[in-house]
């Protein structure tokens, strides 16, 4: 499989203080992996830093082949790597449609250009509130817009930071489906998540973090047999 993000040796800082330790894991194209944890264990610093969001020093952060090392996030968006931040930042004061507007970039090769009648089609919801504002949506509605102005720029990779968390599940449901649909258009996903059982149904592999260090790697299948390490590591 083609590795599209390779991640190696990353720690991440918040002034002094240091908040992962020398992370390591690849997101190969068309996979959906999910970095679990419990809450603070660092799973949004790990996106922040691969965006270029807070400090960070890496033995090798590469996107596509290319470093992306000490990239600002501006740059490394522009070479097709979505972030769909926790708390949304939809712009409040335009529609749907504008919204999506804001998020379009160019068509990237190999892939059919997302546009808002297929996110329409991915998002039904939205499609019934073309012409609403986002200060006029719910929290799941404006967590499935999110995703969509991402991917109005045709990411080769998204990463989604807690996209369940204060959603009703119906909105769950909705985005889960979504996602299995991303991963067969061949976009991959890095999806951080405290609910795991909302990730073990869409990822194929699973990145545990504690306190900043990665405790296990590998498929999801397995992390769901190790009772001990789900104990441990997430308290179920």
């Amino acid at each position: 499989m083609t590795v599209l993000l390779d991640v190696q040796g990353l720690s991440a800082f918040y002034g002094r203080a240091q908040v992962l330790f020398g992370l390591s894991f690849h997101l190969n194209a068309g996979e959906v992996v999910a970095l679990v944890g419990r809450n603070g264990a660092g799973k949004t610093t790990t996106l922040k830093a691969i965006m270029g969001l807070v400090e960070a020093r890496s033995e090798r952060l590469s996107y596509k082949g290319g470093s992306i090392a000490g990239w600002p996030a501006y740059r490394v968006a522009r070479q097709g790597l979505g972030y769909v931040p926790e708390d949304r930042r939809i712009f409040t004061d335009l529609t749907v449609e504008e919204n999506l507007e804001v998020g379009r970039q160019a068509p990237r090769g190999g892939h059919q250009a997302w546009t808002p009648e297929r996110l329409f089609g991915l998002f039904p919801n939205l499609a019934e509130m073309r012409g609403r504002r986002g200060n006029q949506m719910s929290g799941g509605e404006q967590q499935m817009l999110s995703i969509a102005r991402t991917l109005m720029g045709n990411p080769d990779a998204i990463l989604l930071d807690e996209p369940s968390e204060g959603i009703a599940p119906v909105i769950v449901q909705t985005l889960a489906e979504a996602i299995r649909t991303m991963k067969q258009e061949g976009v991959a996903v890095l999806l951080s998540e405290q609910n795991w059982a909302f990730a073990a149904g869409i990822a194929d592999r699973a990145c545990v973090i504690e306190r900043g260090e990665m405790r296990f790697q590998g498929p999801m299948a397995d992390f769901l047999a190790d009772d001990a390490l789900r104990a441990e590591t997430l308290g179920v």
